[in-house]
């Protein structure tokens, strides 16, 4: 079974940045695109940014665009979000995982940004 471990998050103030990292035991990682997703409290799981299997093409949700950066090292099997700019609406807590969700879901890593 794949298993996804997000870390990173933590509390910043408006303006700040972050760092996400997530690592896959999937031997399958460089075959698959990803994304992040996050779910704030009382709302829907969302995805934020995409990434293609070799890293060449990346996609964001318009909320985020321009402010977050995704990335990934596939020999490392590790994905990457870059979130500079942070607002208080990107609290949530941060997943990463296929394009269409199909690995297990890791337990995430929790985005606060607060003054």
């Amino acid at each position: 079974q794949v298993q996804l471990v997000e870390s990173g998050g933590g509390l910043v103030q408006p303006g700040g940045s972050l760092r996400l990292s997530c690592a896959a035991s999937a031997y399958t990682f460089s075959s698959n695109a990803m994304k992040w997703y996050r779910q704030a409290p009382g709302k829907e799981r969302e995805w934020v940014a995409r990434i293609s299997s070799s890293g060449s093409t990346t996609l964001y949700a318009d909320s985020v665009k321009g402010r977050f950066t995704i990335s990934r090292d596939n020999p490392k099997k590790r994905v990457y979000l870059q979130m500079n700019s942070l607002k208080p609406e990107d609290t949530a807590v941060y997943y990463c995982n296929t394009d269409f969700g199909a690995w297990s879901w890791g337990q995430g890593t929790q985005v606060t940004v607060s003054a």
